[in-house]
């Protein structure tokens, strides 16, 4: 017998893990950068330390949980309005953080991972390290709501994550420039699209390269990018793995 708390569930594999449910699903948000001139597109990717609890040695893009601060921080400006009704679709069964709180994250997180800031010179003081020093304002237009994923059961950390793509060209400042990054991510780089899945990576992300690979195929380096016509969902919020489309 296993634990009185824990179920067993059964992969498509046909393999069973034990679900504890003493894992709690963390919000978390995650930001793709993509870098686009006329030689190809290259994304942003860095790898996690060999120590890392959670996805050890794998290349990722920056991301991480949500923090109760993400709330209160200002924006220059907000989400567009689909990736909003996005975000409110397939609610969780917690009380799930506003759309521009999980926007906040994902600019958070990429400012500490990698040292790059997407903001604006004339809106609200942030105190984030980075942003306060270059008295920019964090800018959630900048983003797209492309994917989101829910970590299966039987992993030391579970997260609900929501993945968002921004282009290059609205960093703030040099995009090579990685000398204000924290130390969670090493080899930070920027590799080509066509080449990224060949690093060792987490399923969802090669999930994920796949989906903005076919999105971003034939659009000119110099158009905006464009907004996916639905967004993918790994739902592993139940006993049975599901995946569907948000509209």
């Amino acid at each position: 017998m296993g634990a009185p708390h824990a179920r067993v569930r059964r992969t498509q594999q046909g393999r069973s893990v034990t679900a504890d449910p003493a894992v709690p699903v963390r919000d978390a948000a995650t930001v793709v950068v993509l870098r686009r001139n006329g030689d190809g597109t290259s994304v942003l990717m860095g790898m996690r330390g060999a120590k890392a609890v959670f996805m050890p040695s794998k290349f990722v893009f920056p991301g991480g949980a949500v923090d109760l601060e993400d709330a209160s921080v200002a924006l220059a400006g907000p989400l567009p309005d689909l990736c909003r009704e996005r975000l409110r679709a397939e609610p969780a069964a917690t009380p799930m953080p506003a759309p521009d709180t999980l926007a906040a994250a994902a600019l958070r997180e990429l400012a500490e991972e990698t040292g790059l800031l997407i903001g604006q010179s004339d809106g609200a003081p942030c105190p984030w390290p980075g942003y306060r020093e270059a008295g920019l304002t964090p800018d959630a237009g900048a983003l797209t709501y492309v994917f989101r994923a829910i970590t299966p059961p039987g992993r030391p950390r579970r997260f609900d994550a929501r993945f968002f793509v921004a282009d290059a060209a609205a960093l703030s400042g040099d995009p090579d420039d990685f000398s204000l990054a924290c130390d969670e991510l090493s080899h930070l780089q920027w590799v080509p699209l066509t080449e990224a899945r060949q690093l060792d990576l987490p399923f969802i992300t090669e999930v994920v390269l796949a989906e903005l690979s076919r999105l971003v195929v034939d659009v000119p380096h110099d158009a905006p990018l464009p907004k996916p016509a639905t967004l993918p969902f790994f739902d592993n919020r139940g006993p049975v793995p599901r995946f569907c489309q948000i509209p």
